[in-house]
């Protein structure tokens, strides 16, 4: 189920657009000012963002903005109707589409299902392509991690959680969301089961390299950063 972020300070427009999307199938998460907004886009993962320009708290562009310095995220910009230096600042900053207000909401589902379209495309391409964070490399096709020139001997657990975290840099990552990624919806060991693969994955991947990749965020899950 691909997960959707409304970030939009009209309560009733958001509520409106979440009905639609849970609809067709979506799941949807809501925000109403854009410092909120921006928690949920860069500590939960989404396939797509919603992001109204006129916001409190901070404007859709400079979320957008903050976005783009660390996620590829698909990002469709909800625009005023005449709001034209708006919409060329938002596609110049990273926006992948835009849709002025009022809108229909047969275009706006159209425009979501097209951005999501690209977004998988691309996936399939990365998922073929190397993951590098510093000296840490991993290849998906070989199933292979090196650190530098030394080829590690990871389990299965350890790669895909790996992987997935590789996948998603410098984006935290909920217990919850790797639980569910890597052991399955039906897996009843409990969240603690990701705590004790990431201290395998020190083990390995960082103690005996003197690195520092794998970090925890208190109380929310685990980013991998470049050094």
């Amino acid at each position: 189920m691909e997960r959707i972020l409304i970030i939009e300070d009209e309560e009733k427009i958001a509520r409106f657009i979440e009905l639609e999307l849970k609809y067709e199938g979506y799941e949807v998460e809501k925000a109403f000012n854009g410092r909120d907004g921006l928690k949920l886009a860069t500590t939960q993962p989404f396939d797509l963002v919603l992001l109204d320009i006129m916001l409190p708290a901070l404007n859709g562009l400079e979320v957008l903005r903050r976005i783009r310095k660390s996620s590829d995220l698909p990002v469709i910009l909800l625009t005023a109707r005449d709001a034209v230096v708006d919409k060329v600042t938002g596609l110049d900053g990273g926006a992948d589409d835009y849709i002025t207000k009022p809108f229909a909401i047969e275009e706006l589902l159209a425009r979501i299902r097209a951005t999501l379209r690209k977004k998988s495309n691309n996936n399939a391409t990365k998922t073929l392509s190397e993951l590098i964070a510093g000296e840490l490399s991993l290849d998906p096709i070989r199933r292979e991690v090196k650190v530098g020139d030394n080829l590690l001997d990871l389990t299965k657990k350890e790669f895909d959680l790996l992987h997935y975290l590789l996948e998603n840099k410098n984006i935290v990552v909920s217990r919850e969301t790797l639980l569910q990624h890597i052991w399955g919806y039906d897996f009843s060991g409990g969240t603690n089961a990701v705590d004790v693969y990431i201290r395998y994955l020190r083990s390995k991947v960082e103690e005996p390299f003197g690195l520092k990749l794998l970090h925890t965020v208190r109380g929310v899950g685990y980013v991998i950063k470049d050094e």
